[in-house]
C-alpha cells in the first residue's frame, strides 16, 4: 500500500509525505493508514484547527461517523484516527473527488513506484454564463 499526504499551512507552508506501507491491504486500509498520517503531520506542525479533505468516501464517513465498518483490519485504523483527532481543537473532515486531490494521488503512486494518473482531457463546451 502506498499513501500520499499533502499537508498546507495557513501560510502556504507545504509539506508532503510518500509512504510505502510494508503490510499489504485493500483501498481501505491504505486511505485510512493515510487519513491516520495527515492528522499526525498536522499535530505534529502545532495546528490546533484542521481542515482534512480527502478522496476516500469510506475512510471519512468511518472515522467522522456515525457510519462503522465490521472489518476488525478497519476497526483498528478508525479508532487509531479517532485517537488522533482529539488532539485539536476543531477538526473538519470533508470529502473530494479524486481529481481535486491529484497531488496526494501522485504521492501515493510515487510510493508504489507508479507513474502519475494522466490528467483528464475536458471533453465537450462549457457553458455561457
Amino acid at each position: 500500500m502506498g499513501i500520499g499526504v499533502v499537508l498546507l499551512a495557513p501560510d502556504g507552508q507545504r509539506s508532503e509525505k510518500t509512504l510505502l506501507l510494508t503490510a499489504a491491504g485493500c483501498n481501505n486500509e491504505a486511505e485510512l493508514h493515510a487519513l491516520r498520517v495527515a492528522l499526525e503531520m498536522a499535530s505534529s506542525a502545532g495546528a490546533r484547527v484542521l481542515v482534512l479533505r480527502g478522496d476516500s468516501d469510506v475512510a471519512i464517513r468511518y472515522v467522522r461517523g456515525p457510519d462503522s465498518t465490521q472489518i476488525s483490519r478497519l476497526q483498528i485504523l478508525v479508532t487509531a484516527a479517532r485517537e488522533c483527532l482529539l488532539r485539536f481543537d476543531e477538526v473538519q473532515l470533508l470529502w473530494v473527488p479524486r481529481h481535486r486531490n491529484r497531488d496526494a494521488d501522485r504521492l501515493s503512486r510515487h510510493a508504489l513506484g507508479l507513474a502519475p494518473s494522466p490528467v483528464p482531457v475536458a471533453h465537450g463546451r462549457r457553458r455561457a454564463r
